[in-house]
């Protein structure tokens, strides 16, 4: 019998002891209770034998992320390091050797996604240019395009967003290189009121809403969200 299987057995045994104990009007108090009691007993939970099978994984897609402080979680990846990650907003020309039907320009959609004809949609959410490609080639030889080649280039990043105190906040294209201090003046510059030290770069990392403290020379990547605070005197 396989440990997550006996756990399991064990977390029942308990919810059902407490319940006889006088706590069943409560469903909630059970369940928590149940897991007070295994965890002093230095059991775990574990729900099935093991971790998803790996194909799993890639047929997840990121949906509302939870906003946690920066740091939380699995570890930030310094600006600029890591494989870029595809995203909404994304334009991107996609080559198929051979078929001028499929060679054309996709923009990345409000659910991470292209729609390629013959084989529809096509995640690219969370995924690399180069990932992408083998998506796109797979799907392909299965019935459509004898050994298809694909070739995914990134035409024009996502753009990049700014709000708080500035002179005209909105929607703008990414530049390569861009800072804080770089977006806030493509953005118009400061307002009256706008604190010069206190920013705050909302940024989407591994399937999670970082939520980063930033100072005005702090790297702006594709897709971030800069607000720019007020001062407080």
């Amino acid at each position: 019998m396989g440990a997550g299987v006996t756990a399991w057995i064990r977390f029942l045994s308990c919810a059902a002891a407490l319940a006889l104990a006088g706590c069943a009007h409560d469903p909630e108090t059970v369940i928590s209770a149940a897991l007070t009691n295994m965890e002093r007993q230095g059991s775990a939970v574990v729900f099935g034998d093991g971790p998803p099978p790996a194909e799993a994984a890639d047929q997840v897609t990121w949906g509302p992320p939870a906003v946690h402080p920066a740091g939380y979680g699995a570890p930030m990846a310094a600006p600029g390091e890591g494989p870029y990650l595809l995203d909404t907003g994304d334009r991107l020309r996609v080559f198929v050797y051979g078929q001028p039907n499929l060679s054309r320009a996709y923009t990345v959609d409000q659910e991470g996604q292209i729609t390629v004809p013959l084989i529809g949609e096509v995640r690219a959410r969370g995924r690399t240019a180069r990932n992408l490609e083998d998506a796109i080639r797979q799907r392909l030889a299965v019935e459509y395009v004898r050994d298809p080649q694909v070739t995914v280039d990134i035409l024009q990043n996502r753009p990049f967003f700014i709000y708080g105190e500035v002179k005209t906040g909105g929607q703008y294209p990414f530049i390569s290189g861009m800072t804080v201090e770089t977006a806030i003046a493509v953005a118009g510059g400061y307002s009256e009121r706008a604190s010069t030290r206190s920013f705050r770069i909302t940024r989407r990392i591994n399937g999670f809403v970082e939520q980063i403290e930033a100072p005005n020379d702090f790297p702006v990547l594709p897709g971030d969200v800069v607000y720019v605070n007020e001062r407080f005197f």
